[in-house]
């Protein structure tokens, strides 16, 4: 096992990378979506419930674990036991997992980046014509693979840390002026009392509320990258004198807020104009382009927003790519361009499958669901959970909350004043929560 030579440049780049790994198409194309479909200000109630469970602590102990052995995801926790390096193992195969399907995702905000500025008509019904396409899809999913890789074969400071300060402030503004728009429309009320407002009459069975939480569960290890090794890769490159219990709260806080704003503005709109906010992962690209082309100045609000998630896109997609880059990178010969272009090239071909899935061969399928909605569900729903649940045990038990406290505490220069609560957290709340909703939707599931 060797360690990682590279480190982020500044505190600030830091927290830009790990936030706008966070910060991606988990909060501003899957959160209003699974919001939509999971019973509106019910599932942000549980969502933000679980991040505190659930984010911070195992958010706060990927880092920790990163920092202390400064290696690949893997190799990270074998240091910690040499017979638990396949806890990190989880992050690896979640991080290929995401990609297969995310990087569809980034190709057709690509179209709908340059439909938006050729003025092409995007009406509710384009997306199910376009995503049924064979080969320009997957074009554009390849535009949106080299891009990634490009910013990941720079490096770690040159490349992401660069990349992500400069992405993520423009993608905050210009979300905040969208969201600030949508809240102007007429009958746009009703989508923020959606949003924000508990309606419990809709759960009618236990069932519901297991898929509720499920899904809650599910988006806030999707949403902050948990289980998938991005965070003990990121911290791997961080020096001694970081503040991990800071910088956790920082990431959470962001990324919170951002769903938030999202969901502020993207539902208010999608009632404002009468569109069904339980229309699934096609929401943002079959109602609002609809809604864009009857505002005044619609064809540049459009191409912003769409900017705007290509932008949250990519600060994830680089860092997913980056913990499978920097594990190839450790366990072969590879430089780090060669293995870049290496894994890029099994993620296209695994993507291409995902993609045809979805409208040009629609037989692919695995039981009930596409390929595209298989490889999102395997990850953030199987893989990144029992990740976080392995991370839970390794910290807590394996490695010790005493040695996971030297580790965030800076061997006790800094104030460690949430100990107690990571404590139990990491040992009981976590893991019991995430076994006890796993086993009973996968139970639903089967049934």
């Amino acid at each position: 096992m060797k360690a990682n030579k590279e480190q982020w440049s500044s505190k600030f780049g830091f927290i830009m990378a790990a936030a706008g790994s966070a910060i991606g198409l988990g909060n501003l194309w899957k959160f209003p979506y699974i919001t939509g479909t999971s019973g509106g200000a019910v599932f942000v109630v549980i969502y933000i419930v679980f991040l505190l469970l659930l984010g911070i602590p195992i958010l706060l102990s990927e880092l920790a674990i990163g920092r202390y052995a400064g290696m690949n995801a893997i190799d990270s926790c074998a240091r910690v036991h040499p017979k638990w390096g396949f806890a990190g193992a989880f992050g690896i195969i979640g991080a290929f997992g995401v990609m297969a399907s995310y990087s569809v995702v980034g190709g057709w905000v690509i179209k709908y980046i340059i439909n938006s500025f050729t003025d092409t008509g995007m009406g509710a019904d384009y997306f199910t014509e376009y995503s049924a396409k064979s080969f320009e899809p997957i074009l554009w999913m390849a535009l949106f693979l080299i891009i990634t890789c490009a910013i990941v074969t720079g490096g770690v400071a040159n490349g992401i840390e660069k990349v992500s300060s400069v992405l993520l402030p423009i993608l905050i503004v210009f979300l905040v002026g969208i969201m600030i728009y949508c809240l102007t429309l007429p009958n746009a009320i009703e989508g923020v009392k959606f949003f924000l407002i508990p309606d419990f009459s809709e759960i009618t069975s236990v069932s519901d509320f297991m898929h509720i939480l499920f899904n809650a569960m599910g988006q806030v290890f999707f949403s902050l990258s948990l289980g998938m090794g991005t965070l003990i890769t990121y911290g791997s490159y961080l020096p001694k004198d970081n503040n991990l219990a800071a910088s956790t709260v920082i990431i959470v806080t962001l990324d919170t807020i951002i769903a938030i704003i999202s969901g502020l503005a993207i539902l208010p709109a999608v009632f404002s104009f009468g569109f069904e906010p339980t229309e699934g992962f096609g929401l943002i690209f079959k109602t609002l382009p609809a809604v864009f082309s009857r505002m005044s100045g619609g064809t540049i609000i459009a191409a912003a927003f769409f900017i705007l998630v290509l932008f949250a896109a990519l600060t994830s997609s680089i860092s997913l790519l980056e913990v499978i880059v920097s594990w190839v990178c450790s366990k072969t010969k590879l430089t780090r361009l060669k293995a870049a272009i290496a894994v890029t090239s099994v993620i296209f071909i695994t993507s291409c499958f995902a993609s045809l899935s979805v409208g040009a061969i629609p037989d692919i399928r695995i039981g009930s669901m596409s390929l595209f909605e298989f490889f999102s569900f395997f990850s953030d729903k199987i893989i990144m959970p029992l990740g976080g649940f392995f991370i839970c045990i390794l910290t807590g038990y394996v490695w010790g909350i005493n040695n996971a406290a030297k580790e965030i505490s800076n061997d006790g220069k800094l104030k460690f004043t949430m100990r107690r609560l990571f404590s139990f957290a990491i040992r009981y709340a976590a893991p019991l929560l995430i076994a006890v909703i796993f086993v009973s939707s996968i139970i639903s599931i089967v049934q």
